[in-house]
């Protein structure tokens, strides 16, 4: 099982309704609209690295209001 963080920025007055509309994406655990830097923190998982970024492009990206997306993959040390 992979997990990430998604890091996501949206156009003014978005987040909300991006957090909303992530949050019912399969895979995702949890979407929280946020201050700082960016607007929108997803935790997401999948089967595979491959799986997860095909979500990220296919399904969050997709999702309107999006200006940018950073993912970030947990690592255990």
């Amino acid at each position: 099982m992979v997990q990430a963080y998604i890091l996501i920025q949206t156009e003014v007055g978005k987040a909300s309704t991006v957090a909303e509309t992530i949050s019912k994406i399969p895979g995702v655990i949890q979407a929280e609209d946020v201050t700082g830097p960016y607007d929108v923190i997803v935790r997401a998982q999948s089967e595979t690295v491959d799986e997860l970024g095909r979500m990220v492009v296919a399904k969050v990206q997709q999702v309107d209001g999006i200006t940018r997306t950073l993912t970030c993959p947990v690592v255990h040390l």
